[in-house]
């Protein structure tokens, strides 16, 4: 009878056991590290799948050896009490299971040292960008034939082309920001830390056209989880078309339209001291004086239209959410603006006619 209940038992937790595994399988999952979509994360992945290999056959080896000795010398009804033969060492098995593992790392050593090389080397004819990680978005630099373009969140790139990316922290002139962050794109390349004071290099790469997910894997605050990024590989066709149109200047909108009223609003207010729109035409103050949008605490806002999200790649850029995001920014991201230092969007308290200005104005920014 109480086997019969152990049993159950036993068959119980199985079911718990493997219900739980399969669960675990299920959903989608954008930033698996175990789908490359380029070299630089596929050589990782091999080296994984063949170290995945030699650890099950361990595995299996060692338990097998262990289920074997407890079926084997498990005490029987029949036994007397009297304890088997006891056996204190024995040099040649000690010596045996000690050379194993050391020959299995030292095989497994000489791949892995040989990857780190070759992922770290930069490739012929990179596509060089500048990573800065701030708090808590990350801003993009490119240099096009001594012309910097600037942007936020959305890492393009083309497809099929290495990319070289040198990464560091804002440092801000303040500790408190200077923070840790870790640039993570599973699908393209394995994790690289982004540090204060210092610059770390990746190289990415996706051999097809797509949308990759990822985000900061490094805990750097208040709003860690909501410093995503997002890497928009284009065909050869569209990678051309988006560099002339990021080098081209920023739309300025015919007067009288509420295009210009938002542009006025801009300029006017607080937005100006932090993000940078490079329209070409400074915008004149009612005395006469020329106000540039040069700020570069928040992202440069130059042709924010042609992304796909923003505030740290966590909304969907349209309409109804940047209205909501202008009416009280730190409401839908956790930010600290009216600490010591400031850190993140502050409410500026607009009208509602000035947040259906600017969001006019910001989304004719193609």
């Amino acid at each position: 009878m109480r086997t019969a209940r152990t049993r159950q038992r036993w068959l119980k937790a199985a079911a718990v056991l493997a219900l739980s595994l399969i669960l675990s399988a299920c959903g989608n999952a954008p930033q698996s590290a175990i789908d490359p979509q380029g070299p630089f994360a596929q050589k990782p992945d091999d080296l994984f799948r063949i170290v995945f290999a030699i650890a099950v056959v361990v595995f299996v080896l060692v338990q097998g050896l262990i289920i074997y000795t407890m079926v084997k010398f498990r005490q029987k009804p029949d036994d007397d009490g009297t304890l088997p033969p006891q056996t204190h060492g024995n040099t040649k098995l000690e010596i045996l299971w000690t050379a194993i593992p050391a020959l299995i790392l030292a095989v497994i050593a000489v791949p892995t040292v040989q990857m780190i090389f070759e992922l770290d080397a930069e490739p012929e004819g990179a596509v060089q960008v500048e990573v800065i990680g701030h708090r808590w978005w990350w801003e993009y630099r490119y240099d096009f034939g001594g012309e910097t373009v600037y942007t936020a969140n959305e890492l393009a790139i083309p497809a099929g082309v290495p990319v070289r990316l040198s990464m560091r922290s804002e440092e801000n002139n303040s500790v408190e920001n200077a923070v840790i962050h870790s640039f993570w794109i599973p699908p393209l390349a394995g994790k690289m830390d982004v540090v204060p004071g210092r610059v770390t290099t990746l190289n990415i790469m996706a051999d097809e056209p797509g949308y990759y997910l990822g985000q900061c894997a490094e805990y750097c605050g208040l709003s860690h989880a909501n410093m995503r990024l997002r890497v928009n590989a284009l065909s050869a066709s569209d990678w051309q078309a988006w560099v002339d149109n990021q080098l081209a200047p920023a739309n300025v909108p015919t007067d009288g339209t509420l295009e210009a009223r938002g542009r006025e609003v801009f300029y006017q207010g607080a937005c100006v001291g932090c993000h940078a729109i490079n329209d070409g035409e400074p915008f004149l103050r009612a005395d006469g004086s020329e106000v540039v949008a040069a700020g570069r605490t928040g992202p440069d806002l130059t042709h924010l239209a042609s992304r796909q999200e923003f505030a740290g790649a966590i909304f969907e850029l349209n309409a109804e959410t940047l209205a909501a995001w202008l009416e009280n920014p730190p409401a839908m991201k956790p930010m600290r603006p009216n600490e010591s230092p400031a850190i993140g969007m502050p409410n500026l308290n607009l009208t509602p006619d000035e947040v259906e200005a600017l969001v006019a104005y910001l989304l004719s920014l193609t």
